[in-house]
């Protein structure tokens, strides 16, 4: 009989000396805990210093999710209500996220000194490359609201090989007008900085009704420490250039854009002709009912929802859990994907709380999906 040799076997994940196994769960919690609170970055650029915060780690061939904020707002007060939606989780989980704060809104900001020259909106999108060089990540999938949707736009066209997707909500790429610019002038006369921003970020009649919503960023945007900042970051918005975007033009967005407005939005009319400007194989329209003038705040089931059937349509996430939007919508394109054998990105969307119905198809037609 061949002679028995003693082995030892080490664990690849041993105990502390005196440690109990709860314990060691507890530790992995943490840990977990603290990885899901993000890491918090600021980079030197051109145009001053910029701070961006880091959720998960990057994943083999996919895109970062880079998210931009809107004027009056930072990434939390933005995003913190979508990305913490239960449905989202599955996404987060694939995808690490950059969220960005534009200079001088990020939590605990200095206020700049008077005379300082606020970045443009361009020079805004300036920024993100060296955001990108300092992760050394190569390609995105944007998602922005209001300003940081143009910001986000402006990037894309500087930069179309980076950028695999945009989520744009609440864009306007229409320079102001001399009517729009005596509006606000006169606007200003009579009202605060601080009003004159909640009527960017919402409706009239969210406005009106007071809602538990609105009196709490009411509070956030009145009694911002950095409410000089703020205004700087609003004086860029309203001095934009027009992005000029142009139907079968050279300058247009190239990758798969999902366009998101509320049904009774300030910026309704804007998204709607940036739609009719952009090329309608590669943009999907999304109008919520019921959303007001922050869907990512009001409506974070159906934007979720809405957002992972974008990322299935540019082949991530194929083998995910489909949501009741892709179920019904597979089984309606069956039988024209049997025809031409080939799916198309372009669609229009529509949700109706009333109707419960969610409308979708490309130009010219009109496909009813229960949702």
């Amino acid at each position: 009989m061949a002679e028995l040799q003693e082995v030892q076997i080490t664990e690849e994940k041993p105990l502390l000396p005196g440690q109990t196994p709860e314990a060691a769960k507890e530790a992995e919690l943490a840990a977990r805990i603290l990885l899901d609170q993000g890491q918090t970055h600021s980079v030197e650029t051109p145009y001053g210093s910029v701070t961006f915060t880091v959720f998960g780690t990057p994943k083999p061939k996919r895109p970062a999710i880079l998210t931009y904020h809107d004027v009056g707002l930072n990434y939390k007060s933005c995003f913190q209500p979508l990305f913490q939606f239960g449905d989202m989780q599955e996404i987060i989980q694939n995808f690490v996220r950059v969220h960005v704060d534009a200079p001088g809104m990020e939590e605990g900001a200095a206020v700049f000194p008077l005379g300082y020259q606020y970045p443009s909106l361009d020079q805004l999108a300036d920024m993100i490359p060296c955001i990108l060089q300092y992760l050394n990540f190569s390609t995105i999938i944007g998602v922005g609201v209001g300003a940081g949707a143009y910001i986000l736009s402006r990037y894309a066209l500087n930069h179309p090989d980076t950028v695999e997707g945009l989520v744009l909500i609440n864009i306007d790429p229409n320079a102001k007008g001399w009517m729009d610019w005596a509006a606000h002038k006169l606007t200003g006369l009579t009202s605060s900085i601080s009003e004159m921003i909640l009527g960017h970020l919402f409706s009239q009649e969210e406005l009106s009704g007071n809602s538990e919503l609105i009196q709490k960023y009411r509070n956030i945007i009145t009694h911002a420490p950095n409410l000089d900042n703020i205004e700087l970051y609003w004086n860029s918005y309203n001095n934009r250039r027009d992005l000029n975007f142009e139907r079968g033009g050279d300058i247009t967005l190239k990758c798969p854009v999902m366009l998101v407005v509320g049904d009774q939005a300030p910026h309704e009319d804007a998204v709607v002709e940036c739609n009719s400007k952009l090329d309608p194989t590669q943009t999907s329209f999304l109008k919520m009912a019921d959303s007001g003038g922050q869907p990512q705040l009001t409506q974070p089931g159906k934007l979720t929802e809405a957002f992972k059937y974008f990322l299935q349509g540019m082949g991530y996430m194929a083998s995910s859990c489909m949501t009741r939007l892709s179920r019904s919508r597979t089984a309606s394109l069956t039988s024209a994907a049997s025809i031409d054998g080939n799916r198309s990105r372009s669609r229009t969307l529509s949700q109706s709380s009333e109707s419960g119905t969610l409308s979708s198809g490309p130009p010219g037609h009109t496909m009813e999906v229960s949702c």
